[in-house]
């Protein structure tokens, strides 16, 4: 083989590469704009929790988030023996580049500058804040806005929940580089409370606190974190996706799925 000959098969090469990566980072090559042709890959977290996914089982359709990416796949025309089911990190769904995936869902709040690098979808849910305590923390049974102002308040970095409690509360709260750091310092009485978004407030309460509650929910005001699916940078499937989560707003699927799947909320207490 000669050098020349050498030469034009690895530019073919590189250039065949090429178009499939960009293929992938745009949805996919296939005839439906997907990863593979006639299924939809879903990717979500490893582990996924409840409630968003019961049991770290995401194929079985039980958990919200799970439920409404069959929703989703459905309104889509896909069935149930259609989608495929992946798992990724967070950092690296929301990252720019190739994707092996078509939908990824793992509580993505909406976000101007992850849609520089990804698309986003319109959004499923809207978070509400929440507060968790536990047992024998003085801020157990504070459930009026007055009463918690006067506790020792944490958040994780780089949260909406930050400005929730300064614009509800009024105070400043502790600031912790994760849910995990403010779990540790809720059971070392360093603060008496954490306020998080509700599901993961219910999850902090129930796995990672051994006398964990959620004592009270932030009023709604419709400004909390919106979730939406990633998919990849100029995907063929986001304007089916959004067409999809329309149709499922509009016919009340998506706020009976959230009553089903996040319905303790309906018993906690609003902050007054």
């Amino acid at each position: 083989m000669t050098r020349s000959l050498r030469l034009t098969i690895a530019v073919a090469t590189a250039a065949v590469a090429a178009l499939a990566l960009s293929a992938c980072s745009a949805g996919g090559s296939s005839a439906d704009g997907t990863v593979t042709d006639g299924k939809l890959t879903i990717a979500t977290g490893q582990p996924a929790y409840s409630p968003w996914v019961e049991d770290n089982k995401p194929q079985s359709g039980k958990g919200f988030e799970s439920a409404v990416a069959y929703a989703v796949a459905k309104e889509m025309g896909y069935s149930k023996s259609d989608v495929v089911w992946k798992r990724s990190t967070f950092d690296s769904a929301i990252a720019p580049g190739p994707k092996d995936w078509d939908l990824n869902v793992q509580q993505f709040s909406i976000d101007a500058k992850r849609k520089k690098a990804v698309d986003m979808s319109s959004a499923y849910y809207t978070t509400t804040q929440a507060v968790v305590t536990t047992q024998k923390s003085k801020a157990v049974d504070h459930t009026t806005i007055d009463e918690l102002k006067k506790d020792a308040i944490g958040v994780a970095t780089g949260s909406t929940s930050i400005a929730s409690v300064k614009s509800v509360l009024g105070v400043t709260p502790q600031v912790f580089n994760s849910n995990d750091d403010a779990v540790l310092a809720l059971k070392s009485g360093q603060i008496d409370a954490i306020v998080t978004d509700l599901p993961t407030a219910f999850y902090m309460a129930a796995a990672q606190l051994d006398d964990g509650t959620v004592s009270a929910q932030f009023p709604a005001d419709g400004k909390g974190d919106q979730f939406g699916f990633v998919l990849p940078k100029d995907s063929e499937l986001t304007s089916k996706v959004d067409k999809a989560l329309k149709t499922l707003s509009d016919d009340g699927t998506l706020k009976d799925l959230q009553t089903k799947w996040l319905s303790s909320e309906t018993n906690t207490p609003v902050l007054k």
